[in-house]
């Protein structure tokens, strides 16, 4: 196996692995997440296209029962790939009043778009006829650029191609600059620039390759030149593909790191909210699952699933207060004092985690339910700040044992009334 063939593998798992990152967002994510299918089209067709690129995958598919199968394979993936860029560039400018001024740049999206759907049906059916009626494929080959190097039918073939791709990568190039202009976030201006940057490697690599298979026509090239100018151009798509792929994930990392900050509250969360919600099961939207199942329920986004919990909690915690007296307050207090924790930021959760499972041994015990107890209350800024308070709870809750819990509800009951009736003295008519 050469670098080369190596290279290409690894751009294919690459871009395999963007298309798989973005696809719960694109096919189960919010209004704004289903605007971006057309990008994970765009991932997912250029993912097919480089693994047919890969030597195992196109040597296969080329000597099968289909002559040079792999190339016509990977030329409709591509192209459907660009068609979903393109339609993601307009998508994503939005819409503008009707009789208002529209920016020059979103115009001309617009109308590559209108032509683009049309462009690539006419692309696909003419590569087609070209490649079952005039390419020589009476040979498989390995490299096809560099094996047809003089047939004017190849060239024919790819030129078609090459014009589709080219004039692609060229708008894409130009929307793109505009954009890095005026991103005002420098996570964005990086991958929208190193996206720019992949596409005027496409419009170079077109260029080349038109040029050389149209000159090879007319004075045909040496085998061992042909093989050198396909493979410095395939490295060049390898690195084109392999800035576009950074370069698209780089915005998305903002969100990538608040989705795992979110996965990362769930995890925490889930112990104390699915005892909460075992205790009360008419809190919830849905019965509580197991952590892998809450993990991987894509049909609810996890910022929304986290402030149900946070909610959930918070109701839970309402409901806990008429199950024990005022006075499990202080002996929870005194319970987190006694574990030597003096740092404020942990002997508050400390504290609370020892009232809610105190509290929740109480109700689980059979406590009636009476007036509502005192409570400390927590002054959040924000719902990111709950969610904050409520996962130092949740690990604090997850180190208080059940008996140390009942010891502190034993603690906080009330002492037994000790107003029985006074001892009745003889009066001194009773004893005269």
């Amino acid at each position: 196996m050469t670098p080369l063939d190596l290279a290409g593998y690894l751009v294919a798992v690459l871009m395999t692995a963007v298309a798989l990152w973005r696809m719960p967002a694109a096919l189960w994510g919010d209004e704004e997440d289903k605007r971006r299918r057309a990008l994970w089209g765009c991932y997912a067709g250029f993912a097919a296209a480089l693994w047919t690129k890969t030597r195992a995958v196109r040597l296969a598919l080329n000597d099968s029962a289909v002559t040079d199968l792999a190339v016509l394979i990977k030329h409709y993936t591509a192209t459907i790939a660009i068609l979903a860029i393109l339609s993601y560039i307009v998508a994503i400018y939005g819409r503008y009043p009707d009789g208002g001024t529209v920016p020059r740049h979103v115009r001309f999206a617009r109308a590559i778009q209108q032509v683009a759907a049309k462009a690539s049906i006419a692309t696909l059916i003419l590569l087609t006829v070209l490649f079952f009626t005039v390419v020589d494929r009476s040979v498989p080959s390995d490299r096809f650029v560099a094996d047809h190097a003089g047939q004017w039918g190849a060239t024919l073939y790819m030129s078609v191609f090459y014009l589709y791709l080219g004039a692609a990568s060229a708008v894409c190039a130009y929307q793109w600059a505009l954009a890095t202009a005026n991103a005002g976030l420098r996570h964005l201006q990086v991958g929208l620039g190193m996206m720019t940057f992949a596409m005027f490697i496409g419009v170079g690599y077109t260029v080349s390759r038109t040029l050389f298979l149209w000159v090879s026509v007319v004075d045909t090239p040496s085998e061992s030149f042909a093989l050198r100018f396909d493979e410095v151009t395939e490295a060049a798509q390898v690195v084109l593909f392999a800035f576009f792929a950074v370069g698209a994930s780089i915005p998305a990392l903002s969100k990538g790191q608040r989705r795992a900050k979110l996965w990362r509250a769930q995890v925490k969360l889930h112990g104390l909210w699915r005892e909460l919600m075992t205790a009360f099961p008419e809190q919830p939207f849905d019965p509580p699952a197991s952590l892998a199942r809450e993990l991987t329920r894509f049909d609810t986004p996890a910022d929304l699933r986290i402030d149900r919990w946070a909610a959930d909690i918070a109701d839970a915690v309402e409901k806990l207060r008429h199950y024990v007296p005022d006075t499990l307050l202080p002996a929870a207090k005194a319970a987190a004092a006694a574990d030597g924790t003096t740092d404020p930021d942990r002997a508050g959760p400390l504290a609370e985690a020892y009232w809610i499972k105190a509290a929740l041994t109480a109700k689980n015990s059979g406590a009636p339910a009476s007036a509502a107890a005192a409570v400390e209350t927590q002054h959040a800024t924000d719902q990111d700040g709950e969610v904050a308070w409520l996962v130092r709870v949740a690990t604090a809750y997850r180190t208080v044992p059940q008996n140390r819990a009942a010891q502190v509800l034993a603690d906080a009951a009330p002492a037994p009334s000790t107003a029985t009736a006074a001892p009745r003295t003889a009066s001194t008519e009773e004893t005269a």
